[in-house]
């Protein structure tokens, strides 16, 4: 795990592993509370600030307490107002390996500044998607895999937050992955957490640290759950839905954690066990979030009301199993993208805005679009440029693609303008998968679409 270590060794990173940590539980079920805002302000309180370099732009420290003897901390407002994605990955790493990992988890935590409210969405791992920039389709899960193992800029988790945005048309901007085994200590640090289990759970092949199995049996009902149990409820697959349950009580018990710290009013004691926490988490966690932004946006989520927390999954009734013809054959689920497209839509708020005529506002002539045409189709993309004109999008250039046999038509987001590329997914009637985000490119506009095969002029 030396990638992990070499994320997390700095001056900061005790404090941004605190902070990491307590990110992963407030985005998906935060209580909109002052109380719990200033329990965090109390672990900001008892950080060693002189052991810094220079205080984080994000903390502005002021005259010390008399009473406590620690300098006040006041925490800046998260800064922007897009919707803020975060992707949860835990990897399946056995102690005896040394990687690349799949991953066995697949969560999008997200967090809207402006509604102030959050969602959070389990992918299921055995999706079958195109792996971006790889020319191959595979389970959604080896994304990470093969970005460590072919060294893609970012390793494994800059191609999974790659693979959910081109497949999903959800922008990531950060991520958190985390390995089982520092999850189960977590909680153990915590004194278990309380599970409600629906139906009993037995599952002869759980799986045990090697290769072998380890039978598992839980009982239903209310009941205490130490790490260890924790973990396997959350990871076993033997129940009637398989990976679609799993994914259930995965939620569930990120929310059960939730649960145990803020309502014992816990994060004081945990400051107190800073010491065997950052024992349990050295080596399990890695994140390209920054001090500041965790900070920042540990208080966007304690203005989050729990009734604006949305919860969901990719389900049963939105794949179809397929026996994929590889080498050896792979069980896998092919996505039904239009249904994808309506869950993600209604979980992520991305329609349109119209004015009374029904098109696009023209607060869109702001962003620059630019359409190209990759089909053999004359004349297509000026077609489709003046349709867009005349709904209220500013194109300002069309013109051939570098070729004209595309398939899929892709829309390219170079300039963080989520919201609009879905108003012109929806507006060309193209799926939501079809948009692409990148920070490669883009120079004159601020979005390209290319026109492929499947695009039925309007």
């Amino acid at each position: 795990m030396s990638s992990n270590r070499s994320t997390v060794t700095s001056g900061r990173a005790p404090n941004r592993l605190l902070v990491v940590w307590i990110i992963g539980f407030l985005i998906v079920g935060a209580a909109a509370s002052y109380t719990f805002f200033n329990l965090v302000r109390e672990i900001v309180r008892s950080w060693n600030t002189t052991a810094l370099a220079a205080p984080a732009s994000g903390i502005t420290t002021t005259m010390t307490n008399p009473g406590t003897g620690q300098p006040s901390v006041v925490i800046d407002d998260w800064k922007g107002v897009e919707r803020v994605n975060l992707l949860l990955l835990g990897i399946d790493e056995r102690a005896q390996e040394i990687g690349p990992w799949r991953t066995d988890t697949m969560i999008v935590l997200s967090v809207d500044p402006a509604s102030k409210s959050a969602v959070m969405l389990s992918i299921p791992r055995d999706l079958w998607v195109p792996i971006p920039g790889l020319d191959t389709e595979g389970k959604i899960n080896t994304a990470h895999f093969l970005g460590d193992a072919m060294k893609y800029p970012g390793g494994g988790p800059a191609l999974a937050m790659e693979t959910v945005r081109y497949n999903l048309g959800i922008p990531i901007q950060y991520y958190v992955r985390l390995n089982f085994g520092g999850f189960e200590k977590l909680i153990d640090l915590i004194g278990g957490i309380e599970i409600c289990v629906p139906e009993t759970i037995d599952d002869p092949e759980y799986p045990d640290s090697g290769y072998g199995y380890e039978p598992l049996h839980i009982d239903a009902g209310c009941q205490h759950m130490d790490g260890r149990l924790a973990l396997k409820y959350a990871r076993t697959r033997h129940s009637g839905l398989g990976d679609f349950d799993r994914a259930k009580r995965q939620q569930q018990v990120i929310l059960a954690v939730r649960d145990k710290v803020v309502k014992g009013d816990m994060l004081p004691t945990l400051v107190g066990k800073a010491g065997p926490l950052l024992d349990t988490l050295k080596d399990s966690i890695q994140t390209n979030l920054s001090l500041d932004q965790a900070i920042q946006l540990a208080k966007l989520a304690t203005q989050i009301d729990p009734q604006n927390i949305k919860q969901a999954l990719i389900d049963e009734t939105m794949v179809l199993r397929y026996m994929a013809p590889t080498d050896p054959p792979q069980d896998v689920l092919v996505p039904i993208r239009d249904k994808i497209r309506e869950l993600r839509d209604r979980l992520f708020s991305y329609a349109p805005v119209v004015n009374s005529r029904g098109t696009p506002e023209t607060a869109l002539a702001n962003v620059r679009i630019r359409v190209e045409n990759g089909t053999q189709t004359n004349g297509l993309a000026a077609q489709t440029a003046a349709w867009l004109k005349s709904s209220g999008f500013n194109v300002v250039e069309f013109a051939s693609a570098d070729r004209f046999d595309y398939q899929r038509s892709s829309i390219i987001n170079y300039s963080n303008q989520a919201q609009t590329a879905m108003q012109l997914a929806q507006t060309l009637d193209l799926p939501i998968t079809t948009v692409v985000t990148t920070t490669v490119g883009g120079l004159g506009y601020d979005i390209k679409v290319i026109l492929g095969n499947d695009y039925q002029p309007q």
